[in-house]
């Protein structure tokens, strides 16, 4: 017997009773499994697709994970599908923004300590990768023609671009500044009054390959033409909005660099752009490449851009100095702003060590989270101050906020600790064993057991799984001062000879100057030819 056609304005009904009580509710799930049957009988595209949104919304701002993410990014984007097919490009590229910024919301993947991306970055993004409206964003458009070969008879002309965050590229426009070989202009999208009103808003950005958003294509053009012109090469700062809007144009014969961290990752942009007017890709870990380009398979298409791994720019000598006679039993955090940093973790850690020998102390180094970024956050934020106030008084936690001296501050550390969950490589660990602090990293749970981990990163003693693995390798480490001095000499050694910028410039220099592009790993080609076959 046929099941009766129940109406839509019915089940919208009911639905969004379900979605109010999510609001109210400690125990949302019978609510969600009610939302879930009635949006599937929900026969109006458009009606189903802000049913589903308006749940996620409600969960998302409760700082949780809807049940039903990746089914509400999808109505979105079969939404935007919808639109194109009948011609209605602003519509389909207001659709796909509504799915991007569902899918790539900051609690699922920043605010917690797992998530779904980085659990099935294939399974996650399926969707994304099966519409027909982002697959028209992100196609190819390629150029004219070919970058050109370095320069013989003049210096490089190099542009380094960021938008509003350079933290990273200091030691880089240093370097090139001083090169002879090297014409050096830096270019803030964020800042150049002429730019800046261009380079935001995901909707243009994204219906401007549709077709649409004519005029801001020809102010984006006149906008960028004279900084292309003129550079050789081109090499952009993070694979995100500075990336997608230098990419809206033909680079003409210039060469286009980007440098990828492990934000961008989490984030819609890398599934947005047009890689074909990218030359080169820098990831700073093997373990985000790995990620990235199982979320974003493109990377690893034929006519692909080259993926390289170069260790990011360190100037890690400066934290070569000797260790104050207190360090022995002070562990150091260093970076806590974020959720990913998971310090409720190191005080797990602490709590063993002090069960065994109270003289052991964590400092923590850097700002706090923020418990306004988000519910989730608001949520990590109070559990870790009720740690805190139980730990703090007794002198075994102190919190030292954000330092203008962090080689002095590590004088006094002897073991540095990394309790994340993800890194793209952990700068504060990385400069704490150049200081000859012994370092203790937790296997971080993102990328565990992958073939690239934190176990491929870092010397496998160094990693550990647990807090009893932790506590047991920094009271082995500590059982003397001889016996700490001689491992953090060694960490030292070992951070100095492979993450310093008198180590790595080497092969930035091979990547942005030289006729010698090749600077991948070995495991580059084998990669690209699974992926062919």
């Amino acid at each position: 017997m046929p099941t009766p056609q129940i109406p839509d304005e019915l089940l919208a009904k009911v639905a969004r009773r379900a979605v109010a009580r999510l609001t109210r509710t400690d125990r949302p799930f019978v609510a969600e499994r009610v939302l879930g049957v009635c949006a599937q009988r929900v026969r109006n595209r458009r009606l189903k697709a802000d049913l589903l949104g308006e749940a996620a919304a409600a969960q998302l701002g409760r700082g949780l994970v809807p049940r039903h993410l990746v089914q509400a990014y999808a109505a979105e984007l079969a939404c935007a599908d919808a639109q194109l097919k009948s011609g209605r490009k602003k519509e389909a590229a207001a659709a796909l923004c509504r799915a991007l910024q569902l899918a790539f919301h900051r609690v699922p993947h920043i605010d917690r300590l797992h998530s779904p991306l980085s659990d099935d970055p294939v399974g996650f993004t399926a969707r994304l990768r099966a519409s027909a409206t982002a697959r028209a964003v992100a196609a190819p458009r390629g150029r004219k023609v070919l970058p050109a070969a370095p320069p013989a008879d003049r210096p490089l002309r190099l542009l380094v671009v960021n938008r509003a965050n350079a933290n990273f590229l200091g030691l880089l426009t240093e370097r090139y500044a001083n090169h002879p070989g090297v014409e050096l202009r830096t270019l803030d999208l964020a800042v150049d009054p002429e730019i800046a009103p261009l380079a935001k808003g995901l909707q243009r950005m994204v219906e401007l390959p549709l077709g649409g958003q004519a005029g801001y294509g020809a102010a984006v053009e006149a906008a960028l033409r004279p900084h292309l012109d003129w550079a050789d090469t081109v090499f952009v700062e993070w694979c995100s909005v500075a990336a997608a809007f230098m990419t809206l144009v033909d680079p003409g014969s210039t060469r286009i660099v980007v440098r990828l961290h492990k934000y961008e990752s989490f984030t819609h942009w890398p599934h947005i752009m047009d890689f074909s007017r990218v030359d080169d890709v820098v990831f700073i870990a093997e373990h985000m490449r790995e990620m990235t380009t199982a979320a974003v398979p493109r990377l690893l298409a034929p006519d692909a851009p080259r993926l390289h791994f170069l260790h990011n720019a360190l100037d890690l000598r400066r934290f070569d100095r000797p260790k104050s006679d207190d360090a022995r039993f002070t562990v150091g955090l260093v970076g806590m702003a974020q959720i990913a940093k998971d310090p409720r973790w190191a005080l797990e850690v602490l709590r063993l060590l002090r069960a065994r020998d109270e003289r052991y102390r964590l400092l923590m180094v850097g700002g706090g989270i923020s418990p306004a970024t988000s519910a989730a956050a608001a949520t990590y934020h109070a559990a870790l101050e009720k740690d805190l106030a139980e730990l703090e008084p007794t002198g075994a936690v102190r919190r030292l906020g954000p330092s203008d001296d962090v080689p002095g501050v590590l004088t006094g550390v002897g073991v540095i600790l990394s309790s994340s969950v993800r890194e793209g490589c952990h700068v504060g660990l990385m400069e704490g064993a150049a200081a000859g602090a012994v370092p203790v990293v937790r296997d971080w749970p993102f990328v565990a057991g992958r073939p690239h981990s934190t176990r491929t990163l870092f010397p496998e003693d160094w990693v550990v799984t647990t807090p009893q693995q932790a506590a047991e390798r920094i009271l082995a480490v500590t059982a003397s001062e001889e016996i700490r001095a001689a491992a953090g000499r060694e960490a030292s050694r070992y951070a100095l000879s492979a993450w310093d910028w008198e180590t790595v410039r080497a092969d930035y220099d091979r990547l942005l100057l030289g006729s010698d592009r090749d600077v991948s790993s070995p495991v580059e080609d084998p990669l690209r030819k699974a992926d062919a076959q």
